[in-house]
C-alpha cells in the first residue's frame, strides 16, 4: 500500500509542471514537474514490484520537491507552494520511516 502516495504525488507533480508552463509558459517548471513526477512514479512501480530502492527513491524524490517548495513557500507565503511543501515533507518523512523499517 506504500505506493499509493507515490503514485498521487507523481500525478500532483505532473499535472502541476504543465499547469505552470500552461500559465507563464515556465519551461523549468515543466521539467521540474514531470522530472520528479517520474521520480515519485518510479518509486511507486519499485514499491509495488517490492524491488529495491524504491522507498529510497520516494525519499529522493520528496528531498528535491521540498528543497524546490520550501523556499518558494517563505518567499511568496502562496498556497499551493506551501501546501507542496507540507506535503513533500509529510511524504519525506513516511518513506524515510519505511526506508528504517526495512534496514
Amino acid at each position: 500500500m506504500s505506493h499509493h502516495p507515490s503514485y498521487t504525488l507523481a500525478g500532483l507533480c505532473a499535472i502541476g509542471g504543465v499547469a505552470g508552463f500552461a500559465r507563464t509558459r515556465s519551461l523549468p517548471s515543466l521539467v521540474a514537474g514531470l522530472g520528479v513526477g517520474a521520480l515519485y512514479g518510479t518509486a511507486g512501480y519499485l514499491i509495488k514490484r517490492n524491488e529495491d530502492y524504491g522507498h529510497e527513491t520516494a525519499v529522493v524524490a520528496s528531498t528535491l520537491l521540498a528543497g524546490s517548495m520550501i523556499p518558494r513557500a517563505i518567499k511568496t507565503k502562496k498556497p499551493v507552494p506551501i501546501a507542496l511543501s507540507l506535503i513533500s515533507l509529510a511524504a519525506g518523512g513516511y518513506y524515510v520511516k519505511k526506508v528504517i523499517e526495512y534496514s
